[in-house]
């Protein structure tokens, strides 16, 4: 081989090499065509408040990242959990309680790693005793759907004055309304990522109104997307499909299963107090319902219908029912709700967004053209 074509080869590779880091046998997509489907899709969303209602949008955006938080601790170390939405409201309301009482920009920023380490913390603390306990299968998922019931109880009953931390009234069902805006930075050096939009032009495009909250959101829940699509595809993260998978022979491989299995917990809570600190801060406003039996079972249906094992599913899945259960409202949302569930489960267990992949890129383009094919280390086939 000549010196030009040797460095022909490795020029060629150097894409190739930062594609691998996202790809692998425990994500969907390992094609150009899947990337270039993905940034169209990411084009499509930074323009979208241009043209429709980027307000509700960002709440969805919100509600993806509790969806993928389920994901990864369901999905990918076969925990099912009902508790991701107790680490999501723990998480709202230390951001809440934090930002009331230092109403700063530092104190506002602070609040945002409070919320993000208490939905991490208290995480660890439920699985520490779950794990290390030796609580598994079915019980873990007992566990969490009573520390659901257990913190709706006690958090229906805090409207009372003595409900207090600092300033910062608790409220009970009336809420806490005070949440200040979502302030970063430190004093004198600060951005307000406001959720209601103001007006912008563009050439071109004409007038539309523009949030920055929105695109902050969208960033971070692009990123924490493709940080996970890393994570999983990762060592650790075949370790973690391993003990989904079983975990009495990933232990009898060496493997700590008590300690993927409880770190892999407490992530999953710091990325649904995210979410739920996005969800305060966008609503400047937190009350009980967060903690629900109707809201703790949404993240187990989007992740059912987009399916368990893709974080694409459940980021597609959470948009998609979001939309229309905001859409339909009242009880014909929730019947359509167990409709879809229950066709899933019994017609498409694997999941939506799977089932898609499989039929459209390996039936219809035919194997040449499946993912990977133009990755040359990639494996011939995708299990998500």
């Amino acid at each position: 081989m000549s010196r030009n074509s040797a460095n022909g080869e490795a020029n060629r590779s150097l894409p190739g090499r930062l594609r691998s880091r996202f790809e692998g046998p425990n994500t969907i997509g390992e094609s150009r065509g899947f990337w270039v489907g993905f940034a169209v899709a990411v084009a499509a969303l930074v323009v979208y408040p241009a043209f429709g209602d980027g307000s509700q949008l960002s709440l969805f955006m919100v509600l993806a990242l509790l969806g993928l938080s389920l994901s990864v601790v369901w999905g990918y170390s076969g925990v099912l959990s009902f508790g991701q939405v107790v680490f999501f409201g723990i998480g709202a309301y230390t951001f809440g309680v934090v930002s009331i009482n230092f109403a700063t920009p530092g104190g506002i920023t602070a609040a945002v790693v409070a919320g993000i380490v208490g939905g991490g913390v208290s995480a660890a603390i439920l699985g520490y005793f779950m794990f290390y306990g030796g609580v598994r299968d079915v019980y873990v998922t007992i566990i969490t759907l009573v520390s659901t019931i257990v913190m709706h109880t006690f958090m229906a009953q805090t409207a009372g004055s003595e409900w207090a931390i600092g300033e910062a009234a608790l409220g009970g069902f009336n809420g806490m309304p005070d949440i200040p805006l979502l302030t970063l930075g430190i004093e004198g050096a600060s951005y307000q990522f406001i959720y209601n939009p103001f007006p912008m032009r563009i050439i071109g495009i004409g007038s539309f109104e523009i949030s920055p909250f929105y695109y902050l959101v969208l960033l971070l829940l692009v990123g924490t997307y493709l940080g996970l699509r890393v994570l999983v595809n990762s060592d650790y993260g075949r370790v973690m499909v391993a003990v989904r998978e079983d975990e009495d022979r990933t232990e009898m491989f060496g493997y700590n299963v008590t300690r993927i299995k409880f770190v892999v917990f407490t992530l999953g809570g710091a990325l649904a107090g995210l979410s739920g600190v996005l969800y305060a801060a966008r609503n400047v406003y937190i009350d009980p319902t967060v903690f629900s039996l109707l809201f703790a079972t949404l993240p187990v249906i989007w992740v059912s219908i987009g399916g368990r094992k893709s974080l694409l599913g459940a980021v597609v899945a959470t948009l998609a029912i979001e939309y229309l259960r905001i859409s339909m409202a009242g009880e014909l949302a929730l019947v359509l709700l167990g409709t879809l569930l229950l066709v899933t489960i019994l017609v498409l267990p694997s999941g939506f967004v799977p089932w898609l992949h499989e039929r459209i890129v390996e039936t219809r383009l035919g194997p040449g053209e499946a993912d990977g094919a133009d990755a040359p280390d990639a494996p011939s086939e995708v299990s998500d």
